[in-house]
């Protein structure tokens, strides 16, 4: 399998200077020849494919005009060409939005493959540089020495932090010990997760937190003069702000994730379209805050690393309007009743312990009837639990016999 090794570091002025020069003629290799596709298409009506981009490049680098592109290492400017390629397939599959030219005030970064950096002993040189490049190794039960890169990937954040991220191609892991438990996850909002297990996990809304300070950076910001050194350094303290929230929300959203996934061998989930969730206006800042997205994909990716088995059941099914317990449906539950009584059996609900256990439940008889509800990239698939004629119960055998 492959994984990444991401680390700090800190570039001689030398250094940072050949690679500041390096991002800024990637991104005028990027966005002229995003221009030049787009003037082809919308102009001539002809696609665009890499080799033909690719020359298009060569051909930039030998006029007088972009001859400087000549003076950083090629490989980047190829590797730029390489993933707008890549995104433009995404584009036409649709499974992201059209390509966007590149700005010099966000994040900035350059990939290397083997032909163009030079790693031995823990040290890394890359192209167009003598010194090796110095960096904060974290990992302290991996010796940097032993690794060998297929790419590395220098960045840079708003805030003027130098990154380092290395390809390394390594053995999958060994699997984690069975453990005999299941678990259905209903996310909310006010709580961040609540498990079949009646287990509730805070939602630590770490933007609210800082909400203050960051308005206070950005009114100081706005008072500013445009072009100034002042309006730099008042930019860097309100990117420093929005970094400490994106970091103190993925160490959570890491921490949370790794629990399951050790905790338990399956995990049932929702399939939510935060997207769409996110155009209500009034709720927007705090879904946003959650990270949803963010946590499925790393469940994902931790759950199919070590061994466990992650169902995600279809969006449309009515986990909260179901009773566990007799599998009554409600013709309608508001979202501001929090606990229900049931009225066929009379078993009283908390409103989101209850959604977890039909997540669960839900799952359990998708695994046992051999389907996935996880198809990405077609809508048209309908999964089992859609096509179930009644709700799913708490009290299916899957579930009796794992209780």
């Amino acid at each position: 399998m492959r994984t990444a090794y991401k680390a700090r570091v800190y570039p001689t002025p030398e250094q940072a200077t050949m690679l500041s020069r390096t991002f800024g003629c990637l991104r005028v290799v990027w966005n002229r020849t995003l221009a030049w596709r787009h003037a082809r298409y919308h102009g001539e009506g002809i696609t665009t494919n890499f080799t033909q981009a690719n020359a298009h490049l060569t051909a930039m680098k030998a006029t007088d005009e972009l001859a400087w592109l000549n003076e950083v290492s090629s490989v980047p400017l190829q590797q730029a060409i390489r993933r707008q390629q890549v995104a433009f397939t995404n584009f036409f599959a649709g499974r992201a939005r059209y390509p966007r030219y590149k700005s010099r005030t966000g994040r900035q970064s350059a990939e290397y493959t083997r032909s163009a950096f030079r790693y031995r002993d823990g040290r890394l040189f890359l192209a167009k540089t003598d010194a090796p490049l110095a960096f904060v190794w974290s990992w302290p039960d991996i010796d940097p020495a032993t690794i060998d890169p297929t790419t590395v990937t220098v960045s840079r954040d708003p805030c003027g932090r130098w990154h380092a991220s290395s390809a390394v191609d390594v053995d999958d892991p060994e699997q984690a010990p069975a453990t005999g438990r299941v678990v259905g996850v209903d996310v909310e909002v006010k709580d961040f997760a609540v498990t079949s297990d009646g287990e509730k996990i805070a939602n630590p809304r770490h933007l609210t937190k800082r909400e203050r300070n960051l308005a206070r950076y950005q009114r100081r910001m706005a008072r500013k003069q445009r072009g100034s050194s002042n309006l730099a350094k008042a930019k860097a303290k309100v990117a420093r702000a929005h970094r400490k929230v994106r970091a103190s929300r993925a160490d959570f959203l890491h921490r949370t994730s790794a629990r399951l996934v050790r905790d338990h061998d399956v995990i049932v989930i929702e399939d939510l379209a935060v997207a769409n969730m996110v155009r209500n206006r009034s709720l927007a800042k705090a879904i946003s805050d959650c990270g949803w997205g963010a946590f499925r994909r790393t469940l994902e990716y931790k759950a199919a690393k070590y061994g466990r088995h992650l169902i995600v059941i279809d969006r449309w099914y009515p986990s909260s309007k179901t009773c566990s317990a007799c599998g009554h449906l409600l013709a309608r539950l508001s979202l501001s009743t929090r606990t229900w009584q049931c009225p066929s059996c009379g078993t009283r609900h908390d409103r989101d312990v209850n959604a977890a256990k039909n997540i669960l439940a839900a799952g359990l008889a998708v695994s046992a009837c051999g389907g996935d509800v996880r198809h990405s990239g077609s809508s048209r698939v309908r999964s089992p639990v859609k096509q179930e004629l009644q709700p799913a119960r708490a009290g299916v055998p899957a579930l009796q016999g794992r209780e």
